[in-house]
């Protein structure tokens, strides 16, 4: 059961509150109505507590479902209407197509295809959810090394306002997945930035632990998993 609340800091975002308190952000905007793209601002209070009687939006029931069989019931007794031809719209046109950038459906280029090893050094440290608990993998490097995306993503968070985490990246790889790049020396990306798998978005360091570094992880939902079983078997 979850309790209490978070006022919202300078540099706090939806996904880094989630990620604070081992919640789904989408969970937490639900609970306190912070509709898409998410945005918050300092000295909001953001709600961890659970209504009595939540129901999560998969049981839900789908309201295109209810108007579609109320709308068919209705149009059972109707009589069909003559049929006309379709009106037909030209495509549209852009003018200087040569320096114009196709725009970017940012959902759809967040979708999980693949995972790759965002940092290819030791494993030192690998997941555990019993005794000394470890969320993610730890990755042996070498201060500025390249730490690579990896899936492609939207960047959520960029900063060190985590406690334990240093300089830590988040991306968000559509509804359910988010991946986490921590303990950096240097961030190459900023929030919002559209990211593809392979892209350096930051350098090892050793920022919050006491040795050169990159603790990686993957949450599905908020929960925490083995990113061993998602990155290719090296």
């Amino acid at each position: 059961m979850y309790w209490g609340s978070h006022v919202v800091e300078k540099g706090d975002t939806l996904y880094s509150i989630a990620w604070r308190y081992g919640r789904d952000y989408k969970e937490l905007a639900r609970i306190n109505r912070v509709p898409a793209p998410y945005l918050i601002k300092p000295g909001q209070r953001i709600s961890l507590v659970v209504p009595e009687g939540y129901q999560t939006a998969s049981a839900q029931p789908s309201r295109k479902t209810q108007k579609t069989t109320t709308k068919t019931k209705k149009t059972a007794t109707v009589k069909p209407k003559k049929t006309t031809q379709p009106k037909t719209t030209k495509a549209p046109v852009y003018k200087n197509t040569q320096t114009k950038k196709a725009p970017v459906t940012s959902k759809a280029d967040r979708i999980v295809t693949g995972w790759g090893w965002p940092y290819h050094g030791p494993i030192i440290d690998t997941f555990s959810i019993a005794g000394d608990i470890n969320k993610g993998v730890d990755i042996a490097g070498k201060i500025g090394d390249p730490v690579l995306a990896a899936a492609s993503g939207e960047v959520v968070y960029a900063g060190n306002g985590l406690l334990g985490y240093g300089k830590l990246v988040i991306l968000s790889h559509g509804d359910e997945y988010i991946s986490a790049y921590a303990h950096n020396s240097k961030i190459l990306v900023k929030e919002g930035d559209l990211i593809k798998r392979g892209q350096k978005i930051a350098e090892i360091g050793e920022t919050g632990t006491n040795r050169p570094m990159l603790h990686f992880e993957i949450r599905k939902n908020g929960n925490p998993v083995d990113p061993l079983k998602y990155l290719p078997k090296r």
